[in-house]
């Protein structure tokens, strides 16, 4: 994948360096401070504060570990930058291509943050940690990613290369899309109504649907720049596979429940990316509409 020479997104929000931990040890130093702090009025009204300040981004916890951080890598690195510089790269194709499908539809692309953060981070949907995986927050509309996710991807799901990162980023560009379509809204409202099992599939088809606007986005944006190169394509269609509900259950468990499927099975992301990237039109990516997933 030849991202090198493309240029950059200015939607990228560097949050490495003031990333917040919070130890196993914290947490179970937790229960009883609170119940300490519970027991007299200054006690509740220093709770309240740090409640704050957990929900404005910082992590009072932290002072538990002593300020403790984690040892990776400076965010100043060499390698560390060049990370930087390809999400920067991948993002701003992502916003040149639904910028010009948008532009032919009548409408303008509202164009997604993406926030790069480490360990733990406060989102507009709430706390979440690097555990949680890359994210994308409908409320704020911005993207969340620990970028040692890629190194996850890599080492423990066996998907590595720069395509099937380039997959990740552009499979959540796509819950934006979704967002701005006011289809995640539509699925959110379903949620009372409908029982877990009926729920999990429609998430399903929102997953899915995500999947077919990340191969979409993958033709045009190949037509456009010619940066793809032998084995990308496949790179990405392995990801899927690794990363689907069946082979992650088969993987944790042994045991597979299609009714707790969130994301969909290997085959379905698989065909879903590649239906996208066959056709590259916005309306073969209706997986709400389709009989067959």
């Amino acid at each position: 994948m030849k991202w090198q020479d493309g240029r950059r997104s200015s939607n990228v929000e560097d949050d490495r360096a003031s990333s917040m931990r919070t130890s196993s040890g914290s947490l179970g130093m937790l229960i009883p401070i609170i119940r300490f702090l519970l027991g007299s009025k200054i006690g509740r009204i220093v709770l309240v504060i740090g409640v704050v300040a957990y929900f404005m981004g910082y992590n009072p916890l932290a002072l538990l570990d002593g300020g403790a951080s984690t040892q990776r890598e400076p965010t100043d690195s060499p390698q560390e930058q060049e990370k930087l510089a390809f999400v920067s790269a991948v993002l701003a194709q992502t916003e040149d291509v639904w910028g010009e499908i948008f532009k032919s539809a009548g409408a303008r692309y509202e164009e997604p943050g993406l926030r790069l953060f480490r360990d733990q981070i406060a989102s507009g949907c709430g706390f979440a940690s690097a555990q949680t995986g890359p994210f994308y927050c409908p409320r704020d509309r911005k993207i969340y990613l620990d970028l040692s996710f890629f190194d996850e991807l890599a080492n423990k799901y066996k998907a590595g290369g720069d395509f099937a990162q380039a997959y990740v980023i552009a499979h959540e560009v796509g819950h934006h899309v979704q967002t701005l379509q006011g289809t995640t809204r539509k699925v959110s409202s379903l949620r009372d109504r409908l029982s877990a099992a009926e729920y999990n599939a429609m998430q399903v088809r929102l997953e899915l649907q995500a999947d077919c606007y990340a191969g979409l986005w993958a033709r045009h944006s190949q037509q456009a720049r010619q940066w793809l190169q032998a084995g990308d394509i496949e790179s990405a269609i392995n990801a899927a596979g690794q990363i689907g509900d069946d082979h992650l259950q088969q993987q944790h468990s042994g045991v597979v429940r299609p009714e707790t499927f969130t994301h969909g099975s290997s085959a379905q992301r698989q065909r879903w990316f590649m239906r996208g990237f066959e056709t590259g039109r916005v309306s073969d990516c209706n997986t709400f509409g389709a009989a067959e997933l």
